[in-house]
């Protein structure tokens, strides 16, 4: 199948500057194409999954993609889809962030094996000099081009913010990276979000003005949930891939909590599933949905492509335990306090400073008085890790998992934390 039909049946395509060329041009293997990626943040969120996973299916079907950094952009801000200025970071955020998506994008190819080059358009940005680019590049742009698109003209009528002449200068330089690697890597097409169609053509104009070659543009679909709720965002923010600000089991617990109403489309957007496995999924949606069995697809292709199969494992391992399906010595205890830190909890200095158990009931909320914890205790709804335990528990060593963790639940689902430390 062309790489072109794939992208339109998973509803990936949103514009192209050319829907026929384009598709004969990507008849041919070989084809080089790029996305950009400004390093405004620390790490990569799952946002940036639809073109990364573009460009790794690029990959997969024979064409050579790119993946530019923008160490250059990144230090200018793109106005698009923002109403009002970026902070501009140092350069030496700029370049650290840049650094740190370039490991994960390489990580996110080799784990999943497929090959992306990596560039960083401050590499041919930074020895231009103003004269340069207002000779060779803004001359091929007049203000009423620039003026006509949408990520200028959403923000040009803003009086209480406008839009500073930086960042309507971030179109050309866009432009540029795309003229350069045209001339430099033979790249053919840019691709990006649907609010980035503008900054792309623009690039098309500057190519044909200084060129006269050939170059395309595609762009998808911003996500929107059928509830209304941003995509990509939890109770906490943004979901990252970097699971040190997102852990895999918040990652994986985003995904398996899709709703009915969007999680086919996510499996089209975010999976290499072939199409008579996304269509068998739909039917059990629509047939048996209390079983899930979409979502936990979903959420478990997703956590291994970014995070592994072995952080996945612990993930289901202690999902499944949480839920009362598994055992609690198959589970990992960084990936159990992960899943418990929205969990009432408590930390205290060594054992020695632990109160007794009912005092502890109270100070995690478990329980309203010391009276009210006496009888839940004699009723036998109070359980340590799996144990159900009395008033004279004296919390030994060996109950601690890890030498420091200690769960107390009451009933089902009321779970508290322990920690020492």
């Amino acid at each position: 199948m062309n790489i072109f039909d794939e992208l339109a049946w998973r509803g990936l395509i949103n514009q192209t500057s050319d829907d026929v060329g384009l598709r004969a041009h990507l008849a041919t293997p070989g084809r080089v194409m790029y996305c950009g990626f400004d390093p405004t943040a620390r790490s990569l969120h799952i946002g940036n999954m639809v073109p990364l996973l573009a460009l790794m299916r690029f990959a997969k079907t024979g064409h050579k993609p790119l993946a530019l950094l923008g160490g250059a952009t990144g230090l200018i801000g793109d106005p698009s889809g923002k109403d009002k200025e970026r902070q501009l970071n140092t350069i030496e955020i700029v370049h650290a962030q840049a650094e740190r998506i370039k490991a994960q994008v390489l990580k996110l190819f080799a784990d999943n094996d497929a090959e992306v080059g990596v560039v960083n358009n401050y590499d041919w940005t930074r020895s231009l000099t103003a004269i340069d680019l207002l000779r060779d590049v803004g001359k091929h742009f007049t203000i009423n081009y620039m003026l006509a698109k949408d990520s200028v003209k959403g923000r040009i009528n803003r009086e209480e913010s406008g839009i500073s002449y930086t960042e309507f200068s971030y179109m050309i330089l866009q432009a540029y990276d795309f003229h350069y690697l045209r001339e430099t890597k033979n790249c053919t097409l840019q691709i990006g979000g649907g609010d980035q169609f503008g900054n792309i053509t623009a690039g098309l104009e500057l190519i044909r003005r200084k060129t006269g070659k050939d170059a395309f543009a595609l762009t998808f679909p911003l996500i929107t949930t059928a509830s209304g709720a941003k995509f990509g965002k939890s109770e906490k923010g943004a979901i990252y891939l970097d699971p040190e600000i997102t852990s895999p089991y918040a990652f994986y617990q985003y995904w398996v909590n899709a709703d009915d109403r969007d999680v086919v489309n996510f499996l089209k957007y975010f999976t290499f599933l072939p199409k008579e496995d996304i269509d068998a999924l739909a039917v059990e949606v629509a047939e048996r949905p209390h079983l899930r069995q979409a979502q936990r697809t979903l959420a478990a292709t997703m956590t291994d492509m970014v995070h592994g199969s072995l952080e996945t494992a612990k993930v289901m391992s202690a999902s499944e335990f949480l839920f009362g399906k598994g055992e609690l010595d198959k589970v990992d205890v960084k990936t159990l306090k992960a899943a418990l830190e929205t969990a009432p909890g408590k930390t205290y200095a060594s054992r020695t400073a632990l109160p007794d158990l009912v005092t502890l009931l109270v100070e995690l909320g478990l329980c309203s008085s010391k009276g009210q914890a006496r009888k839940d205790l004699a009723a036998g709804a109070i359980t340590v890790n799996t144990n159900k335990v009395a008033d004279s528990y004296d919390f030994p060593d060996q109950d601690f998992l890890g030498g420091e963790l200690l769960l107390v639940r009451k009933g089902k689902k009321n779970y508290g934390v322990v920690t020492l430390g």
